[in-house]
C-alpha cells in the first residue's frame, strides 16, 4: 500500500511547528527511512500516519484513501507498530503479547496463540519462550517480540519508530539483518524512523533526510545521496564532507583492509574486490 502526504503541518498547542507543509509519496512494498535529528519530526510523520497524531492541516492518504475518513481505531488495529523499547504488556506472557491485536480484531483466541507461535519462528524466537513475562526477555528477545506483535494482524504497513536504538549494537546489527530478511519475504510497506544515518543507508530503498520542521534535505536512495548530496547539511550528514564514506585500501600483514579516512578498518577485500 502506497501512502501520501500532501502539505501535511503540525502544529502543536505550545506554538511549535513539528511539520511543516510536508508532501512525499511512500511507495508500496517498500521500505521508507525518515532520518534526521532529534527534533527533526521524523516521529511526528510516522505517527500521523496511524493517527495517534492528528494533523493540523494536510492529507495522509493509504492507496488514495484519506485516512481522516477512517475509524482511528480500526486504523490502527491493521497497522503494524514496533516502538523502540517495545512497547509490550508486562502483565502478558510473550504469546499473548503476540496475539493481542489478533484477539482485539475478533480472531478466536486459540487461533490467535497458534499464529503468535508461528511469528515467534518468523522472527527468530524460540517456542520455549512464548510462556515468558516481557521482564524474563533480553533486550533484543523483547525486540524480535515487538516486531511479531507488529506483524500479527497481517499488516500491509509496518510503522517502525528506533526499534533498535536501545539495544547494544551487536543486537542491533541482528535486528537490522533480521528486518532486511522480514521485508524480503513477507513484502510489506515499512516505514522505518531513525537519527542514524548508517541505519537508515542500511535499511532503506527510499531515505528520506529531515531538516526542522520536516523539511525535506534530500529524498533518494543511499546511492544517491552518497554520490550527490543536495547540499553542504546532506554532505555533512551522511559523512561524505568530512571523508569518512571515503575508503582506502591500506594493506596489513593479514592481508588488505578498506579504512576511513580517520584510519578505522571498516572492511576487507576478497579476491581482490571490495
Amino acid at each position: 500500500m502506497a501512502i501520501e502526504f500532501r502539505s501535511v503541518t503540525k502544529r502543536f498547542a505550545d506554538g511549535t511547528t513539528a511539520v511543516d507543509e510536508f508532501s512525499l509519496v511512500l511507495p508500496a512494498h517498500k521500505t521508507t527511512v525518515f532520518v534526521g535529528s532529534s527534533g527533526c519530526g521524523k516521529t511526528t510523520l510516522l505517527r500521523m500516519i496511524n493517527r495517534l497524531i492528528e494533523p493540523t492541516s494536510g492529507e495522509i492518504t493509504i492507496d488514495g484513501e484519506p485516512i481522516r475518513d477512517r475509524n482511528p481505531v480500526q486504523l490502527r488495529r491493521g497497522i503494524g507498530y514496533v516502538l523502540q523499547n517495545a512497547g509490550l504488556l508486562p502483565h502478558f506472557s510473550v504469546v499473548d503479547n503476540v496475539a493481542t491485536v489478533p484477539i482485539l480484531n475478533g480472531t478466536p483466541k486459540k487461533q490467535a496463540r497458534e499464529h503468535a507461535l508461528e511469528l515467534l519462528d518468523i522472527v527468530g524466537l524460540d517456542r520455549s519462550l512464548a510462556d515468558r513475562y516481557p521482564r524474563q526477555l533480553s533486550g533484543g528477545q523483547q525486540q524480535r517480540v515487538g516486531v511479531a506483535r507488529g506483524l500479527a494482524a497481517d499488516p500491509n504497513i509496518l510503522l517502525m519508530d528506533e526499534p533498535f536504538g536501545a539495544v547494544d549494537p551487536i543486537v542491533r546489527k541482528e535486528l537490522q539483518a533480521e528486518t532486511i530478511r522480514l521485508q524480503r519475504d513477507l513484502d510489506k510497506t515499512v516505514v522505518f524512523v531513525t537519527h542514524d544515518i548508517d541505519e537508515a543507508f542500511l535499511l532503506g530503498d527510499q531515505v528520506v533526510i529531515l531538516e526542522k520542521g520536516a523539511h525535506i534535505a534530500q529524498v533518494g536512495t543511499p546511492d544517491e545521496i552518497i554520490a550527490a548530496p543536495a547540499s553542504e547539511f546532506v554532505a555533512e550528514f551522511v559523512g561524505v564532507e568530512r571523508g569518512s564514506r571515503a575508503l582506502t585500501a591500506k594493506k596489513t600483514a593479514h592481508g588488505t583492509v578498506l579504512v576511513d579516512a580517520a584510519g578505522r578498518a571498516q572492511g576487507v577485500l576478497v579476491d581482490g574486490a571490495p
